[in-house]
This record gives C-alpha cells, structure tokens and sequence, in this order.
C-alpha cells in the first residue's frame, strides 16, 4: 500500500513478496488480507489440516495496518476494564482478559515453534493519568482489572516524568520533573517487531504447505454453497470457507460499518541511549490518550516509539500539528529522548461497544467470516481470530465447540451482536456519519486545479459534481469523482498520507483514486 510516511518497521525490513494468483485453484480456505489476522488464522488451519490460499492486494505482506502499528501485545486492553465490566458484565471481561492473554501466549508459543526473530520480549505494562493526576480512574480500574483475572499492582511512581509542555524538559532534576504517579502495573506483557514477526508467519504457513499471493484484489467475493473470490484479473479461488481480514470488511456495505468508526492514529520514533527508559508500555488516559514503548535500536541506541493524538479518519487534515503534539509529550514525559527520526500515521476502528468483530459475517452465508473492529489492540484481536476462527471452522458449532475452553469467545466477539450495550455511542457515531453528507452540496476547497500545488491534492466543485484533484510533483493534473464508492460521502485530502480519505466510514484512496482500504473495494469513479 503505498503511502507518503515509512514506519520504524518498514524503514528496517525489506518487504516480502509474492507471485500474484495466476491461475483458477481450489482450497478449502480462502483468506483475503495478508496482515495479522489473515496470516495467523491461515497458519493456524494450515496447520490444523485445512489447506489454505492467502490473496492480498497489496504489493506485499503486512503493507496494511500491521505494519503501521507500534506493536504492543497487551492484556491490559485501550478499553478499560471497568467500563468493559458496567456495561456487559463480570464474566465477559475476564473472557476478554482471557482471550487477549492467550494472544500473547500464542505469538510467544509461535516464536519458538516456528523460530520467528522478531524482538519479542515480555515487559510490564503502565497506566497512569496524565500529569500525574490523582483521580479515581486508576483506583476503578485496578480493582476491576483484578476482578477479571489480570496480574496487576499499584504503584507510587511511573518511570516517567510528569514534566508540563513548558517546564524545562532539559532538566529533569528539579520540581517540574517529578516523576508520573500513581500508576498501575500490569505483569506479562509484551513486545515484537510486527514485520518481521509478520514475515515470520508467512514463511512458517509456506513450509506447512499454505500458498500467499500478494498483488492480488479480491474483487468478488461469494459465500454459499459455491464459494469463491475472484480477483481482479480474473482468477478465481474455489473455497469451502472464506475468511475476510481487511482491516475494515470489503465484503458489504452496512452490516459492520454503522457499528465501528475509522480513526487516523499518530506515531513517532525518536532515538534514545540505551537505558533512557524501561523496556515497558505505557499508556495514559488522556483523550486523545498517548502510547508508548522502547525498541531495540543500533550503535548503542533504542527507540522511543510514542503514538496517539488520533482524529476521526477523513475528517481533519492537521497530521504536522498531531506529530508535534506528540513530540511535546514525548520531551515532557522523557527528557532523555533524543532526535524524531521516523512519523508515520495508521488506521484504527473503534467499535461503539469497543468490542473486537471475529466471527461469521451478519446477513451473510455461514462460510463467509471476517475480522474487525481492533480498536487499537489489532495484533492481539488478530491473534484471536486465528485461534477463534480456527475453532470455528474445524470443530463447528457441535458439541465439542460447547465443550472447548474457547466457546465463550464467540459470543463475546459475535459481528452479529446488537450495539444496544453502547447505545450512546453508536447513535452519537451514526449523527457524526450523516453530517458529514452536507458535503455533497457545500463548495469545494479550492476554485479550481491552478489553486492545487504541485504534490497535492483538493475538492473541487464543477457544476453539480465534486471532483478529487491531484496535482502530481511534475504538475498534471488527474482527476477523479470525489464521491466514495462505498455509500456516497464526499472524500477529503489527507497531506500527511497523500490520499483520499472518507470522513463517513474510513475507506481511502490513493493520490489517483487507487483504493487502499475498505469498505470500499473498488477504485474512485472517473470524473464526470
């Protein structure tokens, strides 16, 4: 997926490619999307018996969100416990706890089976409210988080400092750089290098007989009795089971997508001296809340990886502000930390219950399954849905699934649920959707193409129609309906990213109107 920034992870690890789908196979599996999900749960039935195709229509593996996170492999979930607890119960957020924990035991079981180097580590994890607040937010969680079968303590101080944007963050011995705290303390948490554990998978599914074809659109894609995907050449998958793990699902329209929100999210990497802070995540409470972690670097050097000041996907264009924001946090919190050498932006959805979507598609045939809804812990939900799924399709809904230790799983994180249980949030989610189509009848951004520079991009309004203009770095002008291909919102240029961006359900487009992520699945229509 070509984008304008480079992750910490992109920028170390070349990308690995595979020969796109030439011809009509059969397979008992078909996976659409190379990224955590789709791997692991490919690996998994690969290894359980089922054969197994993997397409995904990027260049190569992992060029969706996996690679654009900043990898932490946490029980300790975004979400918290106590509002996981008050609104669906005691017994789902230890179901929660217990499949997030299993996760991360079967990324570190993967490690040594399949002999993947990928930095994986187990640290501790930290909470703490921003700027060393004393509120009752730590207090609620920790005895919540221990109702749900979490190892976790409080603690009086967090290794950071609680430093404010102006205090002089040179110093870290006087007042103003007193250490955060309290904290809480979460035990048995992790950490790896997404790509290279990424590459790790694909090579372990090859060598248990798995096929992975990269530059391959799924195009169709039909449940039933006669399943099948076709892509977009015109090769044709024969399947048994489908499997769509795209981030946002490419396979409907609607039946998800009132139900989770698409938010652009924030990181830097600076570069710090070995021991500048703790091999650890941490996380604040903030809103917009901060997150961060170290990474092994070079040359006696690690990384400090900092993200968050997320937006809601399409609908501000400010990403040099949010990279300063979080630089401001990063010198505030670490004095230590030295020059920003990586920024990058990815993609999270934000289900309204906060609930991960691994399991049969709503309104669908019973073969067709899908994952969604990360809400920011997409590399355990991920994981899940390999486990999940795998249940699924091997055992089916029999009596050993009843009597598997997984079972509860499924209802936890059933796509067809109702979003009743946060019924606040979706319907402030679904106002927010349908304010956005006041756009299809305001003016564009800019008179006209000789407004647009060269290298980016604007709406323009010709007539009853909007179209979306890039001005290429030699100065063409291409032009493309601004209409999203998904349900009709207008599409919004993102600078950071270089591409069109849907303010309603997060699909995006490359500068020429190529689609890079769903709901959509097709390109942007031809300018009128």
């Amino acid at each position: 997926m070509p984008t304008r920034t480079t992750s910490l992870w992109q920028s170390d690890t070349p990308p690995l490619a595979y020969p796109p789908l030439a011809a009509d196979v059969q397979a008992d599996v078909c996976v659409v999307g190379a990224g955590i999900s789709g791997l692991t749960t490919a690996l998994l039935l690969q290894r359980a018996g089922r054969s197994v195709v993997v397409l995904d229509g990027g260049e190569a593996i992992g060029c969706g969100q996996t690679g654009r996170t900043t990898a932490h492999l946490a029980s300790a979930v975004d979400d918290r416990y106590s509002d996981l607890e008050n609104r669906f119960g005691l017994e789902t957020a230890r179901l929660v706890h217990e499949s997030h924990a299993a996760a991360v035991d079967l990324i570190e079981t993967l490690c040594r089976e399949e002999a993947i180097d990928c930095q994986f580590q187990r640290v501790e994890g930290w909470l703490f409210e921003p700027d060393g607040d004393h509120g009752p937010v730590l207090t609620r969680e920790f005895e919540a988080a221990r109702r749900a079968g979490l190892d976790v303590r409080m603690a009086a101080q967090a290794p950071l400092t609680a430093a404010t944007p102006d205090a002089a963050v040179s110093d870290a011995t006087g007042p103003a750089a007193r250490k955060v705290g309290p904290a809480l303390v979460f035990a048995n948490q992790a950490q790896f290098h997404p790509l290279r554990y990424l590459h790790g998978i694909a090579r372990a599914l090859e060598k248990h007989g798995g096929r992975i074809h990269t530059g391959s659109h799924a195009a169709v894609i039909e449940g039933g009795a006669h399943a099948h995907v076709v892509t977009s050449a015109g090769h044709t998958v024969h399947c048994g089971a489908i499997v769509v793990a795209t981030n946002s699902p490419v396979n409907n329209t609607v039946a998800l997508h009132t139900k989770q929100a698409a938010y652009r999210t924030f990181v830097i990497a600076a570069e710090a001296p070995q021991g500048t802070l703790p091999h650890a995540l941490y996380w604040d409470t903030a809103a917009p809340y901060h997150y961060l972690r170290v990474a092994p670097g070079a040359a006696g050097k690690e990384w400090l990886v900092l993200g968050g000041e997320d937006h809601k996907t399409g609908q501000d264009d400010d990403g040099e502000a949010r990279f300063a924001k979080l630089e401001q946090w990063l010198r505030a919190h670490v004095p230590g930390a030295g020059p920003v050498r990586h920024r990058w932006s990815g993609q999270v959805l934000e289900p309204a219950d906060s609930l991960a979507f691994i399991g049969r598609n709503p309104l669908d045939k019973d073969n067709v399954y899908v994952v969604s809804g990360d809400s920011g812990n997409g590399l355990t939900h991920g994981t899940i849905a390999g486990l999940l799924l795998t249940d699924q399709m091997t055992l089916g809904d029999q009596a050993p699934l009843a009597d598997a230790p997984r079972q509860g799983w499924a209802k936890v994180y059933d796509p067809g649920r109702s979003a009743l249980a946060a019924a606040g949030t979706f319907l402030k989610e679904i106002a927010n959707v349908v304010a956005q189509y006041s756009d299809l009848v305001s003016g564009g951004d800019v008179a006209g193409p000789d407004a647009i520079r060269p290298g980016q991009g604007a709406i323009v309004r010709r007539g009853l129609h909007k179209l979306a203009i890039y001005r290429d770095e030699a100065g063409t002008v291409h032009e493309r309906s601004a209409v999203c291909v998904h349900l009709g919102c207008i599409v919004a240029w993102n600078s950071t990213e270089q591409s069109w961006d849907c303010p309603c359900h997060g699909s995006r487009f490359d500068p020429y109107g190529k689609v890079l992520c769903g709901p959509a699945n097709r390109d942007l229509d031809p300018a009128a």
